[in-house]
């Protein structure tokens, strides 16, 4: 029996206001979303939601599932002011009924967060990254891979705010480029030591005893460590920019360290094997790409580092073929 002819029933039997109705209408919205039907999609999917609500389900498993699936179509659809809306909304019942103590409050308080940075309100997602670190620290270890992405997150945004700060103060932009220094360097420190165990049984990653879970977390952590190396080599682009705006000038020896950090993942037999997931791989060779791109623009402008350069170029493309999907289908 399909969705639309069971909601029709059930629409006769039990009632439009029944929860019942409203799973099948949700699930009825998923479908056509599914299908490319996003218009009526959503309204499927949001007057699922009411109708939860109205029953004093608001704030279930399920409804707030339903806020989340529902968020990320807007989202996805560029809705932006939309999802907000019904992000707070989500975030709002999760802090009456579960708190900050709860992972899920605080999951919904990033996404929120994310949201309004898309939208610009930098102040206040800011204020609620800050205060999802704090509670990430509380709920879990300070080294947890999630603490490393939260302060990643921090990061990228303290260089939106430096953005924002160079044509009104070059001082506080600095400053605000110092934090977000200190958020990614914090968040490679975790992402790294998340690995080291891999490294010290190289076997332990390729093994099939080992948990999916496991394998997982690892995946996590090189993924949150390569869009770390990576945010270093656009805080070096924006410390130069800074630095040309007050006449001065500067090498990208951060962004150098992190291209040398990006090929010893590369090296290194037990990081390297993670690379075997297409996700992660194509983070690395996206990391390793900009990195080099920045790094080796300055070849022909330093030549006291021209040497070594050049020869982290041509690992890069060592790399890059060995990587690359048309050699691994030569073999």
């Amino acid at each position: 029996m399909s969705y639309e002819r069971a909601l029709k029933i059930e629409g006769r039997v039990l009632g439009h206001g029944h929860p019942d109705y409203a799973n099948t209408m949700y699930h009825l919205g998923t479908v056509l979303h599914l299908q490319g039907k996003e218009k009526d999609s959503e309204t499927l999917i949001r007057e699922s939601i009411r109708i939860l609500e109205e029953n004093g389900l608001g704030e279930t498993t399920t409804c707030i599932r339903r806020m989340r699936y529902f968020s990320q179509m807007l989202l996805s659809s560029n809705q932006l002011v939309e999802a907000e809306n019904v992000q707070r909304k989500m975030l709002h019942t999760l802090e009456l009924s579960k708190g900050w103590g709860s992972l899920d409050t605080v999951v919904a308080a990033e996404g929120l967060a994310l949201t309004l940075q898309a939208l610009g309100n930098l102040t206040e997602a800011k204020d609620l990254l800050a205060r999802c670190l704090e509670a990430r620290k509380k709920i879990l270890p300070e080294n947890h891979i999630q603490v490393a992405a939260n302060m990643l997150h921090l990061a990228r945004l303290g260089v939106l705010n430096t953005n924002r700060l160079r044509k009104l103060n070059i001082t506080e932009a600095r400053a605000e480029l110092d934090k977000a220094k200190l958020s990614v360097d914090n968040a490679i420190r975790i992402a790294k030591e998340a690995l080291d165990c891999s490294r010290k049984n190289q076997n332990s990653i390729r093994s099939s005893s080992v948990p999916n879970g496991s394998e997982n977390d690892l995946h996590m952590a090189l993924t949150i460590l390569l869009q770390s190396l990576d945010f270093i080599g656009l805080l070096d682009v924006t410390k130069r920019e800074l630095l040309e705006a007050a006449q001065e000038s500067a090498f990208p020896f951060d962004a150098e360290l992190a291209l040398r950090d990006c090929i010893s993942i590369f090296k290194e037999p037990a990081t390297r094997s993670l690379l075997n997931s297409p996700d992660v791989k194509a983070e690395y060779l996206s990391s390793l790409k900009h990195l080099a791109n920045i790094v080796t623009e300055n070849i022909d402008h330093k030549t006291d580092k021209s040497g070594a350069l050049k020869e982290l170029r041509d690992e890069v493309r060592r790399i890059q073929v060995e990587l690359s999907p048309s050699r691994r289908q030569r073999h």
